[in-house]
C-alpha cells in the first residue's frame, strides 16, 4: 500500500501538533511508502519510506501559492499512492477530491471537533469514510463515520527508570491551550475554594493562549487568581513541545480537564497514561473512568463541585489504584498502534 497524507503541520517540537509526527512513524510501518504534504514544516525525523513536501507556509506563503503548490504537488505525485489520509483540514478533501475519487483513489478523512460547517458537511459528500475518535467528535449526519478511539504513544508517557523525581502528592495540571472552551476559570475558581478550606495544593498550567481573544481571556484568568488569593499557588507554564510534556505528567497527582461534553480530549488519556489522576466534566469519558467515574466526573462549570471532588481525591487512599486501573485501560484499548492498524486496515478491506 502506497499512502499520501495531507497534514497541517509536520514539526515534532509544535506544541499543538507535535504528536502527528508519531503518528507518521506508526503509519510508516504499515505501508511500503507514505508521502506527506503539510501546509508548513519543521524539525522531524521519520523512516527512509516517508517523503515530506511542504505548501510553504515556514516561508509566509499566500493562500494562492497554498493552493497552487497543493495542485503542483498532486501533479508531481500522481501515480506514486494509491490511498489518499487526510488529517482535520476539510479544505483538503474538497480541493483534492474530486480528483481523488475521478481515479478511484479512496479519501478518509479523520476529524475530531464540535464544528458543523457547510465546508465540512460537504467534504461528508465527497471522503469515502470519516474518521473520528468518539460518535460525538463528529457532528454532520453520516453513515460513513467510523469511531475509533484516541492514538495514545503509550510508550512515550511511561515514566523511565532514570526519572528520579517522586510524585507531588498535593500537585493539580492542567494541560491544553488557554482558551474559554477550557473553562480554566472553573479551575480556578475551584482552587479558591480549596484554599479557603486550607487544603494544601499546587497547579500548574501547560498550554499557552494562541490568539489575541485567548491572551484576552487570560488576562481574565490572573484577576481571578489574583481575587482568589491564590498567587503562590498557580504557574503558567506556557507552550511545551508534546515530547516534553510527559514529565507534567509524572509528578501530577490530579490531570483536570475542564471542556465541555463532546469528543474525547486526548490530553485527558495521555494523562492517565502518565499517572495523573483525570478529573474531567465531559460525560464521554464515564465509560473509560469505569468503577471511579462517579468519583472523577464533576458538573460542568460548577467549581463547588469541581472542589469537592478534588478535595476527596487528594485525600483518598486509593490513588494508586485509581492509576493502576486507567493506566491499564489506556494500553488496552487507545495505543497509538492499535489506532493507526484500524485506519490501515479499513483501506486494505473497506471495513
Amino acid at each position: 500500500m502506497k499512502l499520501l497524507i495531507i497534514t497541517q503541520k509536520v514539526d515534532r517540537n509544535d506544541p499543538v501538533l507535535g504528536f502527528f509526527h508519531r503518528w507518521l512513524e506508526e503509519f510508516a510501518k504499515n505501508v511500503e511508502s507514505l508521502s506527506v504534504i503539510c501546509l508548513q514544516e519543521g524539525e522531524y525525523s521519520l523512516p527512509e519510506n516517508v517523503h515530506v513536501f511542504s505548501l510553504g507556509k515556514e516561508h509566509g506563503s499566500s493562500r494562492l501559492k497554498y493552493i497552487f503548490r497543493f495542485y503542483r504537488l498532486l501533479r508531481r505525485l500522481r501515480g506514486s499512492y494509491d490511498s489518499v489520509f487526510v488529517h482535520m483540514n476539510q479544505v483538503y478533501v474538497l480541493l483534492g477530491g474530486p480528483f481523488w475519487r475521478a481515479r478511484g483513489i479512496p479519501v478518509g478523512f479523520w476529524y475530531a471537533h464540535r464544528a458543523n460547517t457547510f465546508s465540512l458537511r460537504l467534504a461528508e459528500k465527497i471522503a469515502n469514510v470519516i474518521f473520528t475518535n468518539t460518535l460525538n467528535s463528529f457532528t454532520v449526519p453520516s453513515c460513513k463515520v467510523i469511531a475509533l478511539g484516541h492514538g495514545i504513544d503509550v510508550e512515550a508517557t511511561k515514566r523511565p527508570d532514570s526519572y528520579s523525581e517522586n510524585r507531588r502528592p498535593t500537585e493539580l495540571l492542567c494541560a491544553g491551550r488557554i482558551t474559554p472552551i477550557k473553562d480554566q476559570e472553573t479551575i480556578l475558581l475551584a482552587c479558591g475554594l480549596l484554599e479557603r478550606k486550607s487544603i494544601p495544593f499546587k497547579i500548574g498550567f501547560v498550554g499557552g493562549a494562541a490568539t489575541q481573544s485567548d491572551e484576552t481571556y487570560l488576562k481574565i484568568l490572573k484577576k481571578i487568581i489574583s481575587d482568589q488569593k491564590i498567587e503562590q499557588q498557580v504557574n503558567f507554564y506556557g507552550n511545551v513541545p508534546q515530547r516534553n510534556l510527559f514529565p507534567y505528567y509524572w509528578k501530577a497527582a490530579v490531570h483536570i480537564n475542564a471542556c465541555p461534553t463532546g469528543g474525547m480530549d486526548k490530553v485527558v488519556l495521555e494523562a492517565a497514561a502518565g499517572g495523573a489522576i483525570p478529573v474531567v466534566t465531559n460525560e464521554s469519558f464515564r465509560d473509560f473512568l469505569g468503577v471511579y467515574a462517579d468519583r472523577l466526573i464533576f458538573k460542568t462549570a460548577d467549581p463547588k463541585n469541581l472542589a469537592e471532588i478534588l478535595e476527596a481525591l487528594l485525600n483518598s487512599n486509593d490513588q494508586e489504584e485509581i492509576r493502576s486501573y486507567l493506566k491499564k485501560k489506556v494500553l488496552q484499548n487507545f495505543d497509538l498502534g492499535i489506532l493507526t492498524s484500524k485506519i490501515i486496515h479499513w483501506y486494505e478491506t473497506g471495513r
